[in-house]
């Protein structure tokens, strides 16, 4: 039986996988099929299958990596690995225990992508200067912007907020993920930004109804900001990571590089575990590694 045609038929007809996802798995199970031929001396059959064992996997993964692999390209061949697997314990009743077992290397968390101080005031002054936008536009965005730079909101809950926010409070009352509330300082700034927006908004803000208004008086979607901030970017040559979400990044790690406490920031961004805000530590190591570099005459 020709098992790797097999299975790739599988996740085609079966599995309705789509046709690159199905490529990528035989690219990397024919890779493996190949190294096996070598490595057993023979075909690989189903009965070998069976009985390999998991330091045949490892060599085979080794190889790879001399040959230069990332620990992300390794992680996704033993997937693919042990979905061929679960393929042949389903189809033909093949148990091997051992490759279950296997773990692939940690990846490494993704570090938020957070824009410099300079970046988020030149977000703000340039969204405040668009001399295209009707005023109350333009103070509604800017207002929008300082609370996610600089009260660390979502870009959900700053859209949230409700006619009973005005006048800004020094404490603002969030409901984030999960109903979860939190009480959120708003700095002076903020606060200005919000009220201006109000005074200029040419829509009544009932408390009960949605503060931020689009151009035609309906809830503003978040996509409007997205939007602007794709254009702020544009004008101000950001790159493509410089999103809305990214100011409440800066905001973090800006406040972690001026000496806040973790556990501070942690009720700051409303996060459950202080695992979660503990990847902004190392953000702000790796920035100081970059400054290190550019700085020290021995670098």
């Amino acid at each position: 039986m020709e098992i790797l045609p097999a299975f790739l038929s599988h996740l085609s007809h079966e599995r309705r996988m789509a046709a690159k996802t199905v490529e990528a798995y035989g690219s990397d199970l024919a890779g493996f099929l190949g190294f096996l031929r070598g490595h057993l001396g023979r075909q690989p059959s189903l009965n070998a299958l069976a009985n390999l064992k998991a330091r045949d996997i490892r060599a085979y993964l080794a190889a790879r990596r001399r040959d230069g692999l990332t620990d992300a390209s390794i992680a996704r061949l033993l997937s693919s690995i042990k979905a061929l697997y679960r393929w042949l314990s389903r189809a033909h009743g093949i148990e091997n225990a051992e490759i279950g077992y296997l773990q692939g290397p940690r990846r490494a968390p993704r570090l938020p992508r957070p824009v410099s101080v300079d970046a988020a005031k030149d977000i703000l002054h340039e969204a405040d200067t668009e001399p295209d936008a009707d005023p109350w536009i333009a103070a509604r965005d800017v207002a929008v912007l300082s609370l996610l730079y600089g009260a660390g909101l979502r870009i959900s809950e700053a859209l949230s907020l409700t006619g009973a926010d005005v006048p800004a409070p020094e404490r603002l009352r969030v409901k984030g993920k999960g109903g979860k509330v939190r009480i959120v300082p708003l700095i002076q700034p903020v606060r200005d930004a919000i009220e201006d927006y109000a005074r200029l908004c040419p829509y009544a803000l009932p408390r009960t109804q949605p503060l931020f208004r689009g151009a035609k008086g309906g809830p503003l979607s978040p996509r409007i900001i997205q939007g602007r901030m794709q254009a702020l970017r544009g004008i101000l040559g950001l790159p493509e990571t410089a999103t809305p979400h990214a100011l409440r990044h800066s905001f973090a790690t800006h406040l972690l590089a001026n000496g806040a406490d973790l556990r501070a920031i942690q009720t700051l961004l409303g996060h459950a575990s202080l695992s979660t805000t503990q990847v902004y530590t190392g953000v702000d190591s790796s920035q100081l590694r970059a400054a290190h570099a550019a700085a020290h005459p021995r670098a």
